[in-house]
């Protein structure tokens, strides 16, 4: 069976977070997955760098790449709290410091805005915010790596664009995870093709029944993959593809729906 979707791992990133990466080495070296690297909870702090030499040194040497997944978890970028957006810049910077070390086609961040929270001032958040983001920029810019900006529980995709516009950068654009806007986004999919589609850099492919963010293989769920394909090769369009499968069969299943799907004929 995977030799049979060698050609499209070859096309995409699975998710393995850096704390795990011994579990799964055998997948990555066996099957040459190019994994995009979570880095949540508490992995810049208690890893050092020769850890994350090491795993860098391991991918080269057998010819693979990856992405980096920024943390997400209890991260307030915009947050009014002098104390805890030090600490929330304290943990970007870490990661971005990665970039050197792993090369990655792009560095994943979530912007941590909640409508029922921060749309009440959204100058001060949006303010902040974007100093945040800046200073991860002129990082990224020097290693020639793009930040993607991921939905997570944004209604719509109006706050990636206020983001996007204000930083005005190639090197800034937008992650298209399609299971959060099936969980949690009111505006339809078609919305923010139409409202993100010059920045879309970037897929997280998982589903769900759009009431949990469940993480379900790609097809077993309710979201509409050939739709969504349909729309990105009408438009030409070759963003990043990252499977976030819970479980090795669930990689097996994403990517055997993916085949059926023939999204990577026209490439």
């Amino acid at each position: 069976m995977a030799q049979n979707l060698s050609h499209i791992l070859a096309h995409c990133f699975v998710n393995i977070p850096f704390a795990e990466f011994d579990k799964y080495e055998h997948l990555v070296s066996q099957y040459s997955i190019n994994p995009e690297i979570g880095l949540d909870g508490d992995a810049l702090y208690t890893f050092s760098r020769h850890d994350f030499l090491d795993r860098a040194n391991f991918l080269t040497d057998r010819g693979l790449s990856c992405t980096l997944h920024a943390p997400f978890h209890d991260m307030l970028p915009g947050a009014r709290d002098q104390y805890v957006l030090k600490a929330v810049r304290d943990k970007l910077r870490r990661c971005f410091d990665l970039i050197e070390i792993f090369n990655p086609r792009s560095v994943v961040c979530h912007l941590g805005y909640l409508d029922y929270i921060h749309s009440y001032d959204m100058g001060q958040w949006l303010a902040t915010s974007l100093e945040t983001w800046q200073e991860c920029l002129e990082v990224a810019k020097q290693h020639s790596t793009p930040i993607m900006f991921e939905n997570t529980y944004e209604n719509g995709p109006h706050v990636h664009k206020i983001i996007l516009e204000a930083l005005d950068s190639p090197y800034a654009l937008f992650c298209l995870d399609v299971g959060h806007l099936l969980a949690f986004a009111q505006e339809p999919l078609l919305e923010w093709l139409a409202t993100l589609e010059q920045w879309l850099g970037q897929l997280h492919l998982h589903d769900n029944h759009g009431y949990r963010d469940e993480h379900l293989p790609v097809g077993t769920g309710d979201f509409d993959f050939p739709g969504l394909f349909a729309y990105l090769k009408s438009r030409n369009l070759n963003p990043i593809i990252t499977l976030e499968p819970r479980s090795e069969s669930d990689l097996w299943n994403s990517l055997n729906a993916l085949d059926r799907f023939s999204i990577f004929d026209h490439k």
